[in-house]
C-alpha cells in the first residue's frame, strides 16, 4: 500500500501543471528573456524565478502552509506579480482585493474568506488595519518598502537572507489557487473559486484565440486584482515568456512611453479607458506604429469608437474578449478578421469553452432567438465559496449560467444583448440599455454615454439616458432626443436625458450602473 501510494505521489509530480510550475518551466526554456519592466526594475525571467522563490521561503519560515488564505491590496508594481507565483509554490490561496473598496466592504471580504495573512502596500496599510482590527491574523508583510511599521514585516528585508531554490509542496492541479471576490452588483460580493487547473486551461484558450507569441511585450496598466488583466493577460504572457510591462494605473502619458521607448505591441483596455485614450490630446503626436495587437473587453465596445480606433491605429489588429470572473474569465472571442464583418459581436467559443443559449428551462434556442449565454469549459470555477445555494443555482442544468442575454447567429457568433438586471421594463416592454447607447454613441459630441431605468409613476421604469460630450462640444438634451427620435422606436426613446460631466467607473474601467440608479432613482 504504501509503495503504490508513493508511486501515485511521483506520478502526479511528474504530470503537474500549477502557476508555480508554469513559471518555473519557463525560467529554464528562457532564463536570460526580459520578464518584468517596472518603474526603473529589469528583470529577467531567471532573476524573476528566484525571487519568486525567496518570497515563498520567507513565507514558510514565518508558519505559512498549503491551504492558508492570503489577502493582496495593492495596486499594480513588481511584488503583485512576485507574491502571486510565491503563493502559488507553497499552495496558499491568493485573494486579490480591489482597492477602491471601503473597509466596510474589505472587512466583509477578509471575514467571509477567512484570511489568516495581510499582504499589502504601504499606501493601503492603515485600510487593511481598520478592516482587520477585530480580526488575529497570523501575519501581516509590506510589499513596497524596508521602511519598519509596528505589527507588519517587511517582505523585501525578510526575504534576501532566503534560499532561491525551488519550494516543494505536494500540490494538485484542480487545488485551489485563488478566490477572486465579484463586484457585487446584485447582492454581497461572491467568492469565485478558481484551481490552478481553472487557469492554466483558460491561458491555453487565451494564447490560442489571442494570437499571442513569445515575442509580444505586454503593457499590464488595467488593475492586476481583477481577472482580465491578471488572467487573460499576465499569466498568459508569463507562461509564454513573454516581456511584461506592469504600470501602476492605465494614465495615457504612461501606456504612450511604453508603446514608443519600450517597444510594447500589446495592449488591452476596457472601452472606457480606449476612449480616453482616443480623446487625449498626445494619441495623434506619438509614434504608436510599435502596437500590433489590441485586445478590449470588460464591457461592449461601441460600434463607432471600435471604427475610429481602427481609422487612427492602422498597424494595429483587434480582439474582442468577453467573459466573467467564474470562468477564470474567458468565455467567447471576436477574431480581428471579423471585426467589421462581425461588428458588436463577442465572437464564437474559445478553444475550450462550449456556449450556448438556452431559455428559462435551460432547453437550447433556435439560432437568432435571444435567451441566457451558457458555457461548459475547464476554465469554470469550482464554485461559490460557502455558498452551495448560489453555486447550484449557477451550475444548475449541467451547464454554467451567466446572467447575460445573447443572440447567436448561424455561424455561432454570440451577440450580447445585455445584463439580465440591464434590460429596461418601461410600461410592460423590455428595452435593451445596449442598444440605445449603441445609438447615441453615433451622434456626433458624445464621448460617453450610460442608459439605465430610473422609477416613472407612469411607465414604472424609464429610460435615462446620461451623456458625457466631447471636449469644446456644446451638445445639448434637445439635440440628444432629436437625434433619439428619428432613430429609435417610440418606447426606447429616452423619457429623460441629462448631460453629465464624467460616468463613475471601477478601476477595471467598467461604468458604475449601479451607482448610477442609486443616484437618480432619488434625484
Amino acid at each position: 500500500m504504501n509503495t503504490t501510494t508513493s508511486m501515485d505521489q511521483m506520478v502526479k509530480r511528474v504530470r503537474r501543471q500549477t502557476l508555480g510550475d508554469l513559471l518555473k518551466r519557463t525560467s529554464a526554456r528562457m532564463p536570460n528573456k526580459l520578464a518584468i519592466v517596472y518603474e526603473d526594475e529589469r528583470l529577467t525571467y531567471e532573476q524573476l524565478a528566484k525571487l519568486v522563490n525567496q518570497t515563498a521561503h520567507t513565507f514558510t519560515s514565518r508558519g505559512m502552509k498549503k491551504g492558508d488564505r492570503v489577502a493582496l491590496l495593492s495596486k499594480n508594481s513588481l511584488d503583485f506579480v512576485v507574491v502571486q507565483f510565491a503563493l502559488a509554490n507553497i499552495g496558499a490561496i491568493m485573494v486579490p482585493i480591489n482597492y477602491m473598496l471601503t473597509a466596510s466592504d474589505i472587512r466583509y471580504i477578509l471575514n467571509h474568506a477567512k484570511i489568516e495573512t495581510l499582504v499589502g502596500s504601504t499606501e493601503y496599510a492603515p485600510l487593511l488595519e481598520e478592516s482587520s482590527m477585530e480580526m488575529t491574523m497570523a501575519n501581516r508583510y509590506l510589499i513596497d518598502t524596508d521602511s519598519q511599521r509596528e505589527g507588519w514585516g517587511t517582505l523585501r528585508d525578510q526575504r534576501t537572507s532566503q534560499p532561491d531554490t525551488d519550494s516543494e509542496v505536494e500540490l494538485d492541479d484542480d487545488d485551489l489557487a485563488q478566490v477572486l471576490y465579484t463586484s457585487g452588483t446584485e447582492s454581497r460580493p461572491k467568492g469565485v473559486m478558481l484551481t490552478h487547473k481553472s487557469l492554466i486551461s483558460e491561458y491555453v484558450s487565451t494564447i490560442i484565440d489571442g494570437k499571442m507569441e513569445t515575442r509580444d511585450v505586454m503593457i499590464h496598466a488595467l488593475p492586476l486584482y481583477h481577472c482580465a488583466q491578471l488572467h487573460v493577460f499576465l499569466g498568459p504572457s508569463v507562461y509564454l515568456g513573454c516581456t511584461n510591462i506592469i504600470l501602476s494605473a492605465p494614465k495615457p502619458e504612461a501606456m504612450f512611453d511604453a508603446i514608443e521607448k519600450d517597444g510594447a505591441t500589446q495592449l488591452f483596455c476596457p472601452p472606457t479607458v480606449w476612449i480616453a485614450l482616443l480623446r487625449h490630446p498626445s494619441f495623434d503626436e506619438r509614434d504608436l506604429s510599435n502596437l500590433e495587437k489590441c485586445y478590449y473587453g470588460a464591457a461592449i465596445m461601441p460600434r463607432e469608437v471600435l471604427k475610429e480606433l481602427s481609422t487612427r491605429l492602422p498597424n494595429a489588429r483587434f480582439w474582442n474578449f468577453y467573459g466573467q470572473t467564474e470562468i477564470a474569465p474567458l468565455a467567447t472571442a471576436l477574431q480581428p478578421e471579423d471585426q467589421l464583418r462581425k461588428l458588436g459581436s463577442a465572437g464564437v467559443a474559445s478553444l475550450n469553452v462550449e456556449t450556448r443559449i438556452v431559455d428559462d428551462h435551460n432547453q437550447e434556442v433556435p439560432r437568432g432567438q435571444m435567451g441566457e449565454i451558457v458555457h461548459r469549459t475547464p476554465h469554470a470555477m469550482k464554485g461559490y465559496l460557502d455558498d452551495p445555494k448560489k453555486t447550484a443555482e449557477t451550475f444548475r442544468g449541467g451547464w454554467f449560467h451567466s446572467g447575460d442575454l445573447g443572440v447567436m447567429d448561424e455561424e455561432g457568433y454570440v451577440t450580447i444583448v445585455d445584463r439580465k438586471k440591464d434590460m429596461i421594463n418601461t410600461g410592460g416592454v423590455n428595452v435593451s440599455s445596449r442598444e440605445v447607447e449603441e445609438t447615441l454613441y453615433e451622434l456626433d459630441g458624445v464621448s460617453e454615454v450610460a442608459v439605465i431605468g430610473t422609477p416613472d409613476p407612469y411607465w414604472i421604469e424609464a429610460v435615462t439616458a446620461l451623456v458625457v460630450t466631447k471636449a469644446g462640444s456644446e451638445l445639448q438634451e434637445e439635440t440628444v432626443l432629436k437625434f433619439c427620435e428619428e432613430r429609435l422606436s417610440k418606447f426606447k426613446i429616452p423619457k429623460q436625458i441629462k448631460i453629465v460631466p464624467s460616468l463613475p467607473k471601477n478601476p477595471s474601467g467598467k461604468i458604475l450602473k449601479r451607482s448610477l440608479r442609486e443616484e437618480y432613482s432619488q434625484s
